[in-house]
């Protein structure tokens, strides 16, 4: 419990909960980003492999 309590008291604990919300951040906007892109190049090459 003393962890926890000095992670969310203390100035370099919540710097560290900020740093591992700001990663997890951008791990999800990556996959989605990654995904969406994906997603839109496959559409793409079936339509240019449709009008053939």
């Amino acid at each position: 419990m003393h962890a926890f309590r000095d992670f969310f008291s203390t100035d370099y604990g919540l710097f560290s909960a900020a740093g591992l919300a700001f990663m997890l951040g951008m791990g999800v906007f990556y996959v989605r980003y990654f995904i969406r892109h994906m997603h839109e190049d496959e559409a793409r090459e079936r339509a240019a492999q449709a009008g053939k």
